[in-house]
């Protein structure tokens, strides 16, 4: 293991042992940011466990050495309580944060069965409302479990303004107990990894516009409206569109590919560790989705000089791209909207200076704000 860095400024909180805990380690939004939350932390000086239900998937890899990973060994992660339980019992950390709706519930139900005194702030990471109306019943039972036990929760965190309101109203909380916090999403090995070759002929030597989107292929992106919008410009010009990312609508996308006619002009490589390479080199970074927390991938492809084209979907793009002149909101479901969007910065609108202030989604600024929460707690009351 490679020795610890010097802390990085100040750290508020003074809590000398913290614990994440998290599903798995698959390439989603949260996973990233809990790792780069975890990362944050142990670089401010704390003893940091990174506790996984299954310590299986690509991001693995991308952990701090200054992190240990806990790994419960549970096949799902509802069978990961005893595990969690046996961690808080023999571990004792003073504060544990938890990513996604099912890791806060059992958090909170295994600090009750373990009879210790660990702090517990579970992160709410999408429009809990519009999950509840897209999901599975299985869905539908953990919110109803989440309105039960998370005011029981030490704080209770939002990634934006958007998501905050919402959870207010859906797990009938206070507004003012939640903490909107943005996501950990800029780290300094970014850059590094946007300056890294990208084999594929696309780009070996890009002949043509690429346009990019990045996600799970599943409903919630809504990749369909990307792939309509981009038959629309396709039939205007010579372009590209390159989604990274897997799911299980990987069929019915490449179905709607074919039925377009623009096939040979859409390709699916599937996830890639690292899409800030291509993010890097794109001409054009669409975000489709019907609705999100704070979606990292617009702050990532700014961060890496792309011009974006987003939804206005609840909650975050808005909140990220204001003011910013590299960027544009359209309706959700709107090809058409999207389609000119992208016409626009093809056509040269992305020229100019990026105006944009991305720190609160350093990496650094997000782990100190999450290790203060506790204390604007104590000085609200609570």
């Amino acid at each position: 293991m490679k020795k610890r860095s010097k802390n990085i400024g100040s750290s508020p909180g003074g809590f000398q042992h913290v614990g994440l805990f998290l599903p798995n380690f698959d390439g989603g939004g949260a996973e990233r940011a809990f790792v780069n939350l975890a990362r944050g932390i142990a670089e401010l000086g704390h003893r940091v466990d990174l506790v996984v239900g299954n310590a299986t998937g690509p991001l693995r890899s991308e952990v701090s050495p200054l992190v240990r990973v806990v790994d419960l060994g549970a096949s799902r992660l509802a069978l990961a309580l005893p595990g969690l339980v046996r961690y808080l019992r023999s571990e004792r950390p003073e504060l544990v944060y938890s990513a996604l709706e099912e890791a806060g519930i059992l958090a909170l139900l295994a600090r009750r069965l373990s009879g210790v005194g660990a702090k517990m702030i579970p992160s709410i990471r999408n429009t809990l409302s519009d999950e509840a109306r897209v999901s599975s019943p299985k869905r539908k039972f953990l919110l109803l479990l989440a309105r039960w036990l998370y005011p029981s929760a030490d704080a209770v965190i939002a990634v934006s303004k958007g998501v905050a309101k919402d959870a207010a109203g859906v797990l009938h909380l206070p507004l003012a107990s939640i903490h909107v916090i943005r996501n950990p999403t800029l780290t300094p090995d970014l850059r590094e990894a946007a300056m890294q070759p990208v084999d594929h002929a696309w780009f070996t030597p890009k002949s043509v516009p690429v346009i990019l989107g990045c996600g799970r292929l599943a409903p919630q992106k809504d990749f369909a409206t990307l792939i309509e919008a981009f038959a629309l410009v396709r039939a205007e010009r010579p372009c590209r569109l390159m989604i990274l990312g897997e799911g299980p609508l990987r069929q019915e996308l490449t179905r709607l590919a074919g039925e377009r006619g623009v096939a040979e002009d859409v390709a699916m490589p599937g996830f890639d560790s690292n899409p800030y390479r291509y993010m890097g080199r794109c001409d054009v970074f669409v975000l489709s989705s019907l609705f999100e927390g704070s979606p990292n991938v617009v702050v990532q492809a700014l961060a890496c000089g792309a011009p974006v084209v987003s939804t206005d979907c609840p909650s975050g793009p808005d909140e990220i791209l204001e003011g910013v002149t590299r960027g544009k909101l359209v309706p959700v479901g709107n090809a058409e909207r999207m389609a000119a969007a992208i016409n626009h910065f093809l056509d040269g609108g992305a020229d100019g200076p990026v105006i944009v202030d991305l720190a609160g989604f350093d990496y650094i600024e997000a782990a100190r704000n999450y290790l203060g929460v506790l204390k604007q707690e104590t000085a609200r009351g609570k």
